[in-house]
């Protein structure tokens, strides 16, 4: 399955890839729409983690094994079984944050605005994650099997 790949060697921590992830999941689409008529912005679902010289970004991994879904208690932490992608459905999540704790990435964050876990669902619906798409370096990369 495609995944999102980190090049922490061109990353320069602009952290752009965080501002368009919140865009995309955002009710507006647009930019300054989102950060500034959205009062229920969502968190982003990829982290620029950062320890200069070095920076990269962090998402889900999409483990076959996936610990966020066995630990759902409301089975909200969803895989598809024919994509591989893991995904939350924000309906179910109570926000209990069982799947942040058993995440051995870091990469499901708590939404604190909205109550609810976030993590990166690949931009499903788009066909290529926002954060691949508008990296200014090409520091990260959407493909089937790493860099």
């Amino acid at each position: 399955m495609k995944k999102v790949y980190a090049k922490e060697e061109v990353c320069v921590g602009c952290k752009l890839c965080e501002v368009y992830c919140i865009t995309s999941h955002s009710k507006y689409k647009d930019v300054l729409k989102a950060y500034k008529l959205d009062s229920n912005r969502p968190a982003p679902r990829i982290v620029v983690e950062e320890n200069r010289p070095l920076s990269f970004s962090l998402q889900c991994r999409h483990c076959d094994d996936a610990p966020c879904v066995k630990a759902c208690i409301t089975g909200a932490m969803q895989k598809d079984p024919v994509t591989g992608v893991v995904t939350c459905d924000t309906d179910k999540c109570v926000g209990c944050w069982t799947c942040v704790l058993v995440c051995g990435f870091g990469a499901i964050v708590r939404d604190t605005n909205n109550k609810i876990a976030s993590k990166c669902d690949l931009c499903a619906e788009a066909g290529e994650p926002a954060c691949v798409k508008n990296c200014p370096n090409e520091a990260l990369v959407f493909s089937e099997g790493g860099i």
